[in-house]
Parts: C-alpha cells; sequence; structure tokens
C-alpha cells in the first residue's frame, strides 16, 4: 500500500517567493531566550509609547529636532501611537508573521535614529541624558535595538533563509 502524498510543502520547504518561510528549524523563532526577548521589547516600546502620550510628553517634545517641520506634540504622540502598535504586534503577532514585525520594529529604530543624532549635536538634554558622553552612549545602543528586534522575532534568520532559498544569477 502506498502512503498518500500531501500536495502542500512541508513546514520546512519555502511557501513562495514573496516573503521568507518559517524558520526551518522548529524553535528558530519560538525559544525561550528568543521569547523573553520579544516580550521585553514589545512591552518596553508599550511602555514607552505610553509614556509619550501622558507623563514624559515635555520631555519628548524636547528632543524633537528643530527640522523637522512639524510641531512637535504631533511628532511626540504620532511615535508614541506607533510605539504602542509595534509593541502590542510584537506582542501579539502570530509566528508565522513575527519576522516581518521584526523587520518593521527595526526600521522604525533606524527611523528614530536621525532624532537621536540631532539630540547629540545639539546637546539638548533629555531623560537624565545631559552630557555629550551620555547623548553617545545612547546613540551606541541605537543599533542594538535594531539587533534585538530582529533576533527576537526571526527577522534575520527569515532573510537569511530567504537568500539562501533565491536564485542564483
Amino acid at each position: 500500500m502506498h502512503a498518500a502524498r500531501s500536495s502542500g510543502p512541508s513546514p520546512t520547504e519555502p511557501t513562495d517567493a514573496v516573503g521568507p518561510a518559517e524558520p526551518t528549524t522548529p524553535d528558530a523563532a519560538t525559544s525561550p531566550a528568543r521569547t523573553v526577548g520579544r516580550i521585553a521589547l514589545g512591552g518596553f516600546l508599550a511602555f514607552t509609547g505610553t509614556a509619550h502620550l501622558t507623563v514624559s510628553r515635555h520631555e519628548f517634545q524636547a528632543q524633537v529636532p528643530s527640522w523637522i517641520p512639524l510641531d512637535p506634540d504631533v511628532v511626540v504622540l504620532g511615535s508614541g501611537v506607533v510605539e504602542i502598535a509595534l509593541g502590542a504586534a510584537l506582542l501579539a503577532t502570530p509566528r508565522r508573521h513575527r519576522w516581518l514585525v521584526g523587520w518593521v520594529v527595526a526600521a522604525f529604530f533606524v527611523g528614530v535614529f536621525p532624532g537621536n543624532v540631532s539630540q547629540y549635536l545639539t546637546g539638548t538634554d533629555g531623560f537624565g541624558l545631559d552630557t555629550d558622553a551620555a547623548r553617545a552612549i545612547r546613540l551606541a545602543f541605537q543599533p542594538l535595538l535594531v539587533l534585538w528586534a530582529l533576533w527576537s522575532t526571526g527577522g534575520w534568520r527569515a532573510w537569511r533563509d530567504r537568500r539562501r532559498r533565491a536564485p542564483r544569477l
């Protein structure tokens, strides 16, 4: 007797060319360390976003670069809403889409980096960052946030897996 073959791909095979398949190892994006990292980052973003809208609103307004052509309060409120949404996405997105959320969160951290550079260059105080050294240390941590987002969601691994599967020209 012959076993029937499934017409669908196995869980470790690529499903399409539109986006990366799930990581090839069962626990790649769900290891306890990555799960804790993802939940911690999601909580951090939700907390910070809430602070944008409430208790730290004035502090955040002082950090909006003068070259942004919007009212600083609008920037702070908008970025707070985005941070809450990203935090919620990190906490609630199903595993098969977490890699994408990781890339969106990483892009957000890259997007706010010029504001952090501006804070350093203009010497703007905020949140205890009242020296150039403190502001420079903050700049050094921004790439770590990008890496944290990609690592904890499996985003980096999904990108690597996709590159391996891509046809060579």
